[in-house]
This record gives C-alpha cells, sequence and structure tokens, in this order.
C-alpha cells in the first residue's frame, strides 16, 4: 500500500470505507423489512454511501458488507462488486458460511470476514484514510482493521446492547435466554472494544448519546458527535396527484371499504419493538378514530407467514389476531409486498388524503421514516422515546406520545385528523423542516467536517523493508507456541525440527509466545529447535527476524499508540489474586501477572475496569495462572500478520499452532489453525464449531504433525526452478 502525506490526500481526495455486515445491502431495490436484520441500517448506508460519492472532496467510498451465495435471496447479493456511482461501490467480502444467516450467528465468522477484507485492501492503490463501522459486528471487524492498518475507526452503533437487554429484561424474557437467542455478552463486549478504540462515535440524536452510549463503560462524551442523516429530497416530495393511479394505491383499496377517508399510515419491519398491536388496539378502540380514518400497516414484505422468522411470525400473527378481535376488516390495510418505490407513494398518498403517519415503537434511536414523511408534507405522530424528539423540535410538525398510554395516541391522532388549518401548518412545517436539518448535502458536510481532523492528525508509521534471504521461496509458514506446543514431549519435537529442517526452502518458521526475546531464545537453544524466520515474542508486541534478531522498529511505533502502562498497573495493583511477575517476564508493552481466578476478578471484570479508567489493552488469561496487558494493537494474531503481510504469505498458507488462551487470535480468521492436546485446551473451547480449526488427538509437537497431515499442508512446498 502506497503511504500520503496530507498533501497529497488533500489532492487525491479522501478514501472512506463504510463497514455494514449483516442483512442485505444493494443498490436498489432494498428489501426493507424483509427480516430484524433488513432495516433502516441498510437503508442508511447505501445512501450516505452515495451521497459522500458525490461530494468533491471524496475521491473513493467503500461500502463493505457480506457477499451472500443462496437460492432463497437474489442473486445480487453474491455479486464481489456494484457499482453506486463514479466513486462509490458496493464490496461484498466473503465471510464464513455463504448462506444468508442472522447477525447473532455471525461471531465466530467475523474473523475470516477480516482476514479477507484485508486482502482486499492491499490490492488497492493507497489504504483508507478512515474506516466507519456500523453495529457492533463492523466495530469488532473495525478495531482489528484500525490497529492493523494504523487508521482512525469511526463508530456509529445504531443500537446498542445495553440498551436492548434492558428493554428485554424489562419485558419478562429471561437472561439465558437473551443469551441464547442474541449472543448479547459477545455484542456488548465488541460495543466497549470499539467504544475502546473508535476516535469518533457519531449518532443521529443527543438521546442516544445521553441514554444509550452512556450506559458503557468505555463511553467518553467528548468523542460523540450527533449528525443527523439525511434524505433523499428528489425521492420523498410532497404529491402531484398522480400517486392514486399506482400499483400500490390498488393495493391498499383491496383492503379498504371507503378507500377515501384519511389515513394513518405506519412503517416498520415485523418487530416487538414497533408496538404495532398497540396501534391496532388504539384503532379498535376508538370509535371516532375508526369512523374517521382508515389505518394502513406496511409492516415488511411476506409470501407466507409460516416461512418468516418465529419473530417476525409472531407479530404478523398477533397483527392478524388484532384485526380479527376488534373486526376492523374493510377499515385496515396490510399489503403483503411493496416495493421500495412503493414507500414514498404511500406517504404522499396518505398526504393527499390529509392523514398522519405515525411510528409508535417502544424506543426509535433516530426515524428515518419521520423525516421522509415530513419530506411528503405529511404531519406526524412518534414515540417520544429516541430520535423523533429531535426531529418534531426541529421540524414542529407533529406530536410525541407515550407508545405505552393508548389514550395519549389516540388523542394525538384525532388532534392532527380533526383540525385542517393546523394540519395545513403541519404539513408545510415538516416539508421547510427537512430541507433545512435533514438533506444529504447537510449531513454530509457535517460529517466531513468531522472527519477532516481525524484523519489530518493521523501520522502512519511505514513499516520495516525486509529483504529476504537469497535462493529462498517462502510461500507458507507454520507458526507454533513455545510451551504448551514444542515441550514436553522430546522425541516428538525431534521429528517436527527434522520435517522444519527439510521444508526450509518453501515454508517459514515462526515462533510466537509470551515469553521475553533473552527467555525464549533460552529455551530454543536448550531445545535444539530450529532457529525460526520470524521469532514473535511477549505475547506479540516484539517482533524480531532472522538470521540476526533485527527487531521490527515500525511494529514497535505501531503498537505505542494509546498504550500507559503506568496508568494500567496503578489500577490494577490493589485487585484481590493479582500480583506482578518478576521484572524478567515483563517488558515496555508487556504487564504480566500472576492470577488466582479463584479470587481475582474474571477477565471480563478486568477489562471493564480499565474501560471506566479510559485506558484501552488486551487482557490475556492463560495457562489458568497469567495474566497479561499489552497495548491494543499488539497480540500473537495481529503480530502474525503483520509478518505474512510483509513477507507476501497469504494467511490462508498459514498454519498456526496453539495450546492456550494467549493464541486465540492467531488461530482466529483465514489462518490454518490446530489446537494441540494439552490440559489447557478448554481455554479454547469457544474455537472447536469453526470449520478451520482443527483440535488434534496428540499433545505437543506431535499434535502440530497431525494437524500438518490432516490439512495436507506440505503437498503445496514447491521450490521454483
Amino acid at each position: 500500500m502506497n503511504l500520503e502525506g496530507e498533501k497529497g490526500k488533500t489532492q487525491q481526495g479522501i478514501y472512506i470505507v463504510l463497514l455494514s455486515i449483516h442483512g442485505l445491502i444493494r443498490g436498489k431495490d432494498l428489501e426493507l423489512g424483509r427480516d430484524a436484520d433488513t432495516g433502516g441500517q441498510t437503508k442508511y448506508v447505501v445512501e450516505l454511501a452515495r451521497a459522500l460519492g458525490e461530494h468533491p472532496s471524496v475521491s473513493q467510498v467503500d461500502l463493505v458488507t457480506r457477499r451472500i451465495v443462496d437460492d432463497h435471496i437474489a442473486p445480487d447479493y453474491a455479486e464481489p462488486e456494484e457499482i453506486l456511482s463514479p466513486h462509490a461501490k458496493i464490496i461484498r467480502i466473503d465471510c464464513g458460511e455463504e448462506g444468508y444467516i442472522a447477525k447473532e450467528q455471525l461471531w465466530d465468522s467475523l474473523e475470516n470476514f477480516s482476514d479477507n477484507l484485508l486482502g482486499y485492501l492491499s490490492e488497492q492503490e493507497r489504504k483508507p484514510d478512515v474506516i466507519h463501522a456500523h453495529y457492533a459486528d463492523a466495530g469488532h471487524v473495525g478495531v482489528s482493521l484500525a490497529n492493523h492498518l494504523g487508521i482512525p475507526l469511526v463508530f456509529t452503533g445504531h443500537s446498542l446492547g445495553r440498551s436492548k437487554r434492558r428493554r428485554l429484561l424489562a419485558a419478562g424474557v429471561r437472561r439465558k435466554e437473551i443469551e441464547q437467542r442474541y449472543n448479547m455478552n459477545r455484542r456488548i463486549e465488541a460495543e466497549e472494544a470499539t467504544l475502546g478504540v473508535a476516535d469518533c462515535v457519531i449518532t443521529s440524536t443527543h438521546q442516544e448519546v445521553e441514554d444509550q452510549y452512556g450506559l458503557y463503560d468505555y463511553y467518553q462524551p467528548d468523542q460523540m458527535r450527533v449528525v443527523p442523516p439525511g434524505t433523499d429530497l428528489e425521492m420523498f416530495t410532497p404529491p402531484d396527484g398522480g400517486e392514486e393511479q399506482s400499483y400500490i394505491a390498488g393495493e391498499l383499496r383491496r383492503f379498504l371499504k371507503e378507500p377515501n377517508k384519511p389515513i394513518i399510515l405506519a412503517i416498520s419491519r415485523p418487530d416487538q419493538r414497533k408496538n404495532v398491536t398497540t396501534l391496532i388496539k388504539v384503532f379498535g378502540e376508538a370509535k371516532k378514530l375508526r369512523q374517521l380514518a382508515n389505518l394502513v400497516l406496511v409492516v415488511g414484505n411476506r409470501d407466507d407467514i409460516g416461512d418468516m422468522d418465529s419473530g417476525s411470525r409472531e407479530v404478523l400473527q398477533e397483527i392478524l389476531y388484532a384485526v380479527d378481535r376488534y373486526d376492523l376488516y374493510g377499515h385496515v390495510a396490510y399489503p403483503k409486498h411493496h416495493k421500495s418505490t412503493d414507500v414514498p407513494i404511500l406517504y404522499r398518498l396518505a398526504s393527499l388524503s390529509k392523514g398522519v403517519f405515525i411510528n409508535p415503537a417502544l424506543t426509535e434511536p433516530f426515524g428515518l421514516t419521520l423525516i421522509e414523511a415530513s419530506a411528503c408534507g405529511l404531519p406526524v405522530v412518534a414515540t417520544e422515546d429516541g430520535g423523533p424528539r429531535d426531529i418534531i423540535k426541529n421540524c414542529r410538525n407533529g406530536y410525541l406520545v407515550d407508545p405505552l398510554d393508548k389514550s395519549n395516541i389516540a388523542e394525538a391522532l384525532m388532534h392532527v385528523l380533526t383540525e385542517p388549518k393546523k394540519w395545513g401548518r403541519l404539513s408545510r412545517n415538516g416539508i421547510d423542516g427537512v430541507r433545512r436539518h435533514y438533506s444529504w448535502q447537510a449531513h454530509v458536510d457535517r460529517y466531513l467536517t468531522i472527519l477532516r481532523p481525524i484523519i489530518e492528525r493521523v501520522e502512519r508509521p511505514p513499516k520495516l523493508q525486509l529483504r529476504r534471504r537469497p535462493m529462498l521461496y517462502h510461500n507458507q509458514a507454520i507458526f507454533s507456541d513455545l510451551d504448551q506446543n514444542l515441550l514436553g514431549d522430546k522425541i516428538a519435537l525431534k521429528s517436527f525440527a527434522k520435517l522444519i529442517r527439510e521444508n526450509r526452502k518453501c515454508i517459514s518458521f515462526g515462533i510466537a509466545t509470551g515469553r521475553t526475546l533473552n527467555s525464549a531464545l533460552q529455551v530454543i537453544r536448550r531445545n535444539k529447535i530450529p532457529q525460526p524466520d520470524v521469532l514473535i515474542t511477549s505475547l506479540g508486541t516484539e517482533i524480531y527476524y532472522a538470521p540476526n534478531l533485527i527487531g521490527d522498529a515500525a511494529w514497535t511505533r505501531h503498537i505505542d499508540h494509546m498504550w500507559d502502562p503506568k496508568n494500567i498497573h496503578r489500577i490494577l495493583r490493589e485487585l484481590p489474586g493479582l500480583r506482578l511477575q518478576p521484572r524478567s517476564e515483563r517488558s515496555k508493552y508487556k504487564l504480566s501477572y500472576y492470577i488466582d481466578p479463584e479470587i481475582a476478578p474474571d477477565r471480563d471484570e478486568i477489562r471493564r475496569l480499565l474501560h471506566q479508567n479510559e485506558q484501552t489493552a488486551n487482557v490475556v488469561f492463560s495457562f489458568g495462572q497469567f495474566l497479561d496487558i499489552t497495548p491494543i494493537r499488539a497480540s500473537k494474531g495481529l503480530a502474525l500478520r503483520w509478518f505474512c503481510e510483509q513477507w507476501d504469505i497469504p494467511l490462508e498458507n498459514t498454519l498456526a499452532a496453539g495450546g492456550s488462551g494467549a493464541d486465540e487470535d492467531m488461530m482466529r480468521g483465514n489462518t490454518l489453525a490446530v489446537v494441540v492436546a494439552n490440559r489447557h485446551e478448554e481455554e479454547l473451547s469457544e474455537l472447536s464449531d469453526i470449520e478451520k480449526i482443527y483440535f488434534a488427538g496428540q499433545p505437543f509437537a506431535s499434535g502440530i504433525m497431525e494437524a500438518i497431515e490432516h490439512y495436507n499442508f506440505l503437498e503445496a512446498c514447491e521450490v521454483p526452478e
């Protein structure tokens, strides 16, 4: 990758990577409401990419998402690239299994996605200037990329795990069920880690900042920026009268006895939090409301309710039961299908009818549908929880309501529908307010104003330029820990050493250990282990290259980012069950403790304590008795990837062998991996379901050789003439 100075960057324009991994993302006909993963976020990131691509100071925008090959969805989502405009495109990256799966099931595939994305970025003419991650899964990947590339990370959570868990608990869902359904602990851990690394967090509303991000240990108010999203003012416009001839208008008439009544319109995906059933109860119990208006519910697309996921199916069934209970046939429309191009027509039809748009959600992080409706001249009634506060304050075009108070909702709807002069004023205010506050041009200008100083203050360290030894062609690599992998069986080690020596002309050999350099060298020499081509020591904080053990100074500068060992030790020194290891086991970038798991806080509690004290670092527990703290950019896995990138060795051609928790990130992702059998392998039990990680039946070096045979790893070991 080329590195440019700030002057060159300005001349070239800014290169932005937007990460939005889950759901279905394409440039046209977005399947909004198809499921819980394909909602407002997908629409926002596509429109943001387009709007940024049209800005004169932006040269390249890559909206990066997951590539999906699945007979049950359109083939568009399998295309590796989709052009949005001359300067913006969608890039689809392989992420574990090809089929479409829910975001809660993606976690074990994200390292694979991250490694594949690094491969794509390495082929670009330059590094991105900034990565903007959307939602927790993209935040997890963004942290890895930002740490590896040394570039700024911006984060938008869209919705946050701690808030969702609170709402679910309040609704009576048990903690165990929440964890099983939503993988909530992994999500919250990813959100905490992202907040700790992000240079900036962009939110849509002030309410998000205070009520949602404020729940997090690494909440940093000075890094929060509120940038309301924009809307397409060419698509969302006041009615022109032709809407009544549209296909979707005909679909609504199929349901309604008196189709010319004012329309109460609700548009959302089929999700319990959208509170649509309460809206039906309001309509069913308010006789005057039924006499005055029709209710139109657009809750995603469906062919057969029985084929939908359980959450969506439950919502649709509740809607149908409520319609039947209140005998609302002829008063309520709930079309099965709509296109994205139908949505602005629906708003305009409601506006033509002198109706109202309602968002009764229990909580609404922003409320993009409110802006769209307002741009079409449709007054709004919306939940008082979340983004609607800001929207209605700015546009003065509707009412806020308590989403659990049916009489409050009915009263607000009646106010809009029964006062024609007020309706006209609210309609005009909405059109003017959206143009003033929520255009895409205003959004992008504010967005880039925030990004520029973040980009300009970043200094990217040049990487150490290596020279290969003559006559060697290394297109594969084997990395192993020392203590749990190579020591313990001298006969097996002797066979492994022989295998390494026989294949040195095409295989790089690396050792990644928690030991210091001197300690590692003593063990290597004492046990007659072949000299490694690369020696990663002190848990990935130091990298040395053979034959003269040249230290990688660029790596050292890279990992120094946000590292404050004095404060970290001050925070941890009073904790029970922790005792600092001797100075010989510590280094400038590694704090090492003995830990008694019986009385010491667990790893998550220690990480949380560091976050609360504004310290960002990796916390590593290994061998059941050691706790190590390293810089956030340093680990065995990150150091391995740094080496492979410089030596141009594909991760797919790299076998990583580990035996304890310290080795986990070395084995996740695109590397081939083996967990050797030993008494600490339970620390890696979470890896057992990942396809590219082999759990050997043999311990020590025998386990590595078992994996080499399992993967047929030496078949490709060829030296070109």
